[in-house]
């Protein structure tokens, strides 16, 4: 009797230990068919269930209208207060909509907010056109802008997402990837996506008339550490969602694709974000330290400034204790002339239990040309004046 109850204990703790080593998917349990969990600063992937999966995207479409819009901004092409003027086929768009009229005026400011925040179809094609003079070009900007951030299970054929075409199609992966360019590089898009009402005016030959944004993203209003970012539905689509969340310092990314009703959309992307807030632990070093310059033979110059690239960051989840890093500077004693500014001098390594997690590159900041005769003689001759 006491050999089968320890039996028993032996295989419940085996089971136990086999629980604990199971992957992350195992320990998530959502709905949708599609799904993917990324941690924002470092771009690593928390969870994924067929995430490559080609599926019809609906509004998320308008993330990489989004993000080609804050680019024009960024690079000067156009600016918030732009006066957007709404064509006869902006003003066409069925769907999601803000009633924009033919001919009507609102700033570019106004315009992203009719997007981000009510998915307005009509908005989206306005703005389009502003930038690249139809919708046409705009979309092979995108396209374009799909293969630069290596968006290889992408294609769109409008802006807006309301195509229902075979050929408009993306993945919940190249969703989280344009969803970090965008929010990454463009932070200023929390502004907008963390608006849950606010009223716009329509001035038309009509008259006056004032129009409630309401957000489609009810996490919102559900999970308090929501900060966008995009919803899309459609028959064929079904329910989508790219949801961005901020907690204690972690910014995480959660797509999903597919899902059966809005319901489980909200359900499973609230899932996975709580998911992720439990497991992630993330060690950040800023490298701000100054270093010490190199000695550099055979220059005109006896030594060379040197700098971290930027900061490292190393996402943990498996609850390992990060206050365990072992930092160590790896550098040459002297280096040979010619130096060139930017280039490698060395590395920071990180260390984790032993093992390297990662590494920093150390950046020369100076150019050093390597010494000729002329430098030679003028050392020589400062030598003996001193």
């Amino acid at each position: 009797m006491l050999r089968k109850k320890s039996f028993v204990a032996a295989f419940l703790s085996l089971m136990l230990f086999l629980s604990a080593a199971l992957p992350a998917r195992a320990e998530v349990a959502i709905s949708s068919p599609s799904a993917i969990l990324i941690e924002s600063s470092t771009g690593e992937v928390i969870y994924e269930l067929n995430s490559t999966e080609r599926r019809s995207p609906a509004s998320i479409t308008k993330i990489m209208t989004l993000l080609l819009t804050f680019e024009a901004i960024d690079s000067g092409r156009i600016s918030l207060t732009d006066q957007v003027i709404t064509s006869e086929h902006a003003s066409s768009m069925g769907g999601s909509q803000v009633y924009l009229a033919e001919g009507e005026t609102q700033t570019l400011d106004t315009m992203i907010k009719c997007i981000a925040i009510s998915s307005g179809n009509d908005a989206s094609v306005a703005v389009a056109e502003h930038i690249a003079g139809s919708e046409e070009a705009f979309v092979a900007l995108m396209n374009e802008k799909a293969a630069e951030l290596g968006m290889v299970d992408t294609h769109f054929e409008d802006c807006c997402g309301l195509s229902d075409s075979d050929s408009h199609y993306t993945s919940a992966k190249d969703v989280a990837i344009m969803s970090r360019e965008l929010t990454t590089k463009y932070p200023d898009i929390f502004h907008y996506t963390t608006i849950w009402m606010e009223d716009i005016t329509h001035e038309t030959r009509q008259g006056t008339s004032s129009f409630t944004l309401s957000s489609t993203n009810k996490l919102l209003k559900q999970y308090q550490w929501t900060t966008g970012l995009k919803t899309g539905s459609t028959s064929k689509a079904k329910y989508c969602f790219s949801a961005t969340a901020s907690k204690d310092g972690i910014d995480l990314i959660a797509v999903v694709m597919g899902a059966p009703d809005y319901k489980t959309r909200f359900g499973d992307a609230q899932t996975l974000l709580t998911y992720g807030f439990g497991v992630c632990n993330l060690y950040i070093d800023e490298n701000q330290e100054p270093l010490a310059p190199l000695p550099v033979e055979g220059g005109v110059s006896e030594q060379a400034g040197i700098a971290y690239q930027g900061e490292f960051r190393y996402l943990d989840t498996a609850g390992n204790d990060l206050g365990a890093v072992e930092k160590v500077l790896e550098l040459p004693d002297a280096v040979q002339a010619p130096v060139e500014k930017g280039t490698e001098a060395g590395r920071a390594r990180y260390l984790l239990n032993g093992t390297e997690i990662g590494s920093a590159p150390v950046l020369f900041t100076e150019d050093v040309e390597k010494a000729g005769y002329p430098d030679y003689l003028k050392k020589i001759f400062g030598f003996f004046l001193l």
